[in-house]
């Protein structure tokens, strides 16, 4: 099973990924970016291809032994940086697998200047914490990934980001991540892309 989702899911997964979130990056001034909870820096890779002004290094709790941006290690909690370290910050299904996730999103807001740019999960009935569940499963375990399946409904969302003092700038669903037939289970409305900016 990982290797089928690694071939229909994963590579589809990391460019229609990096096409939506380059398009909330202005490509007009030279832009320094940290991308929490990177991976191998996969989509990051592909967003700096994308937006060759931007240069993006990353952070993980595991780093693996073969990244293909700058990683460094990090506790999931803490960023090990100063206040207003990077012009914008990445979050790619990061905060569901956190326990605490208004904290690592403070962390966040914290070392960005301008942006953070979040891709994750909505789940707003039961049936959608199934699907995300499954995803989640057959997506992670392999790495070790930690898996508290932490899913915010759509308030709980905008609680969060009122909270913090920002708010959604950009926001956009239905991101057709899965091919068909599986975009008719696995898409709809569980997935969402935002650009946040500090509230005025």
């Amino acid at each position: 099973m990982q290797t089928l989702h690694q071939s229909l899911v994963m590579n589809r997964r990391v460019q229609v990924l990096a096409r939506h979130l380059a398009s909330l990056i202005p490509n007009t001034q030279p832009l320094q970016g940290l991308d929490v909870g990177c991976g191998s820096g996969e989509i990051a890779l592909a967003i700096q291809q994308l937006r060759p002004h931007t240069q993006l290094k990353g952070v993980d709790v595991l780093v693996r032994p073969q990244t293909v941006i700058p990683v460094e290690a990090f506790d999931g909690q803490t960023l090990p940086y100063p206040d207003n370290h990077v012009d914008l910050v990445l979050l790619v299904d990061v905060l569901h697998h956190t326990h605490h996730p208004q904290k690592l999103l403070q962390e966040c807001t914290r070392v960005a200047k301008q942006a953070i740019l979040i891709k994750d999960h909505t789940a707003n009935n039961p049936f959608d914490e199934l699907r995300l569940r499954f995803m989640d499963w057959v997506g992670n375990r392999s790495y070790g990934v930690s898996l508290p399946y932490n899913y915010l409904s759509s308030s709980q969302w905008n609680h969060l980001f009122e909270e913090l003092g920002w708010s959604p700038e950009i926001k956009r669903t239905q991101l057709h991540l899965y091919p068909s037939p599986f975009t008719y289970i696995f898409d709809g409305n569980l997935h969402f892309v935002a650009r946040l900016k500090p509230t005025p």
